[in-house]
């Protein structure tokens, strides 16, 4: 017993003249025009005219943000193959994406890491200084101060009284 499949019913294409056709691209011309400022919308005032040459620039951002769900997509295929430290790249991978939609919402950058696939790392930078009870700066390893730079272990060393030796040489028994 076969069932017959209902016949489609096609709808005759609608003829056009010139003006309709004209009016019709001016109404689509200006519905379009309407919608791109509404696509820089998401992006901070803070960032939105930063140039595409800075490190930070929003386009720079949208393509890392892409590269990384497609990175993501890959580790979650390899976590459900079971691969072993997949999952923890896919976490990683998707904690990076939702920083950088942050930093295109907010206008702060959380991250500690920047680049299309996190190769960079982000320095940091004293705003206002902090001091000890006894009047002395605190400060922090590899933050720059615009006072002295950029603090080091030396300079951390020298601070704290530290003197560091030279390792000695280690002798070699000799056998019998």
């Amino acid at each position: 017993m076969t069932t017959k499949k209902p016949i489609k019913k096609f709808r005759k294409k609608r003829q056009l003249t010139e003006d309709q056709k004209q009016v019709l691209r001016d109404r689509i011309n200006k519905a379009r025009e309407k919608l791109k400022p509404a696509a820089n919308l998401t992006v901070h005032e803070s960032i939105r005219d930063l140039p595409d040459d800075h490190k930070l620039s929003p386009k720079k951002v949208r393509q890392w943000i892409k590269t990384q769900k497609e990175l993501a997509a890959s580790e979650r295929k390899s976590a459900k193959q079971g691969m072993k430290g997949a999952y923890s790249k896919q976490c990683n991978h998707e904690a990076y994406v939702r920083n950088l939609v942050k930093y295109l919402r907010d206008g702060d950058y959380v991250d500690m890491f920047y680049g299309e696939y996190m190769e960079n790392k982000i320095k940091r930078k004293c705003v206002a200084m902090a001091y000890e009870s006894d009047g002395t700066p605190k400060r922090d390893l590899g933050v720059w101060y615009p006072d002295i730079g950029t603090y080091t272990q030396e300079m951390y060393d020298e601070d704290r009284g530290i003197v560091s030796e030279p390792p000695k040489k280690k002798r070699k028994r000799r056998k019998k």
